[in-house]
């Protein structure tokens, strides 16, 4: 457990945002005093709410961990949705948001790949139409949000030289992560020592990775390596969706086109957990010791890139920070007082 997550579960519930919500809600079958007792108490008012549970719905996007919005107040999916969903109609402010992450972009692209008629420049939980990750079973495409990489939200952008720039965007909160190799992993149901799941990823990934032009650590067998620990796991696969997204530009069956990156962490500058990334066990040691650098979250990933530039940590209030603060004076006071 992290020193933040502990804060954020102790410091969270005695904020005024929940509209006086009693919590102890379940989460894995156990009361909480993190969880809400009404998940819709989870979200900043009743329009948004249920504007979003419109979006997910004909979207046909999954709900991390189950059919519906969780309760839980730690939530990064839902922290994402509180912070962007209000404003994903307003180019200018979606403009602001682009122009905080690179001052060469300027202006915002509807994004085509929603199924509601709603004009909206940020999309959420977005895959790819065609399967270039391996991921799915039996021909399926990609589902949002589900059993294959899912961008938590994406603006398209253009650059001030004419390109067009996908921005994915992966959203944390409390998360923090342990020493779980996910190349050696058995998986659910699957004999103890098999390394079933791990052997399946890493034939799912290893040949994307030796033909990524970004991901520059290459190596004969990617086992226990960088590329498989989180969070780098996780950066590792959305590097390899943007990039294959960047290839398919001029396929007609792909709803979004673009013609570069710029791939984007969000990051609360007190989770140093997360940011800070210690060493502190021999397996992780070895794993990182094949072409990286020992050091924070952020140094270790961009010894791994060829492009280092591509990749940036922002905090969730320094994303919003020139948004019109007259027009969404209610959306600043609400996440200032929840998040901050």
């Amino acid at each position: 457990m992290s020193k933040y997550k502990d804060n954020e579960r102790e410091k969270a519930p005695k904020r005024k945002c929940f509209n006086n919500d009693s919590f102890n809600g379940i989460y894995r079958k156990i009361p909480r005093e993190f969880v809400l007792s009404n998940w819709k108490n989870n979200f900043l008012g009743e329009i948004p709410q249920k504007l979003i549970l419109s979006y997910f719905e004909h979207n046909k996007i999954s709900w991390w961990g189950g059919k519906k919005p969780t309760g839980n107040i730690l939530s990064s999916q839902i922290a994402c949705l509180n912070y962007l969903f209000v404003i994903r109609t307003d180019r200018d402010a979606v403009l602001s948001l682009a122009q905080t992450i690179s001052t060469d972009l300027i202006d915002v692209l509807e994004i085509a790949n929603d199924s509601n008629n709603t004009k909206a420049f940020i999309s959420f939980e977005v895959v790819s139409d065609t399967d270039y990750l391996n991921e799915c079973v039996n021909g399926q495409s990609p589902t949002r949000g589900n059993n294959c990489t899912s961008i938590d939200a994406l603006i398209v952008a253009k650059h001030k030289n004419g390109k067009t720039i996908l921005i994915p965007i992966e959203w944390k909160y409390t998360e923090c992560y342990g020493n779980t190799d996910k190349s050696t992993e058995d998986g659910k149901n699957n004999q103890k020592g098999s390394q079933k799941s791990g052997k399946i990823r890493l034939d799912r990934y290893s040949e994307l990775i030796n033909k990524s032009s970004q991901l520059k650590i290459k190596l004969k067998d990617y086992k226990s390596s960088v590329y498989f620990f989180e969070p780098f796991y996780q950066l590792m696969r959305q590097t390899l969706w943007a990039e294959q997204m960047i290839d398919a530009k001029n396929r007609i069956n792909e709803s979004i086109h673009a013609d570069d990156y710029i791939h984007v962490h969000v990051i609360p500058s007190e989770n140093n957990d997360l940011l800070k990334n210690d060493l502190k066990t021999n397996r992780r040691r070895k794993a990182y010791s094949n072409g990286t650098t020992k050091g924070s979250l952020e140094e270790i990933w961009k010894s791994c890139l060829t492009n280092p530039d591509k990749y940036k940590i922002i905090t969730p209030s320094s994303l919003l920070a020139n948004i019109d603060k007259n027009r969404y004076n209610n959306l600043i006071n609400y996440l200032t007082a929840r998040y901050e």
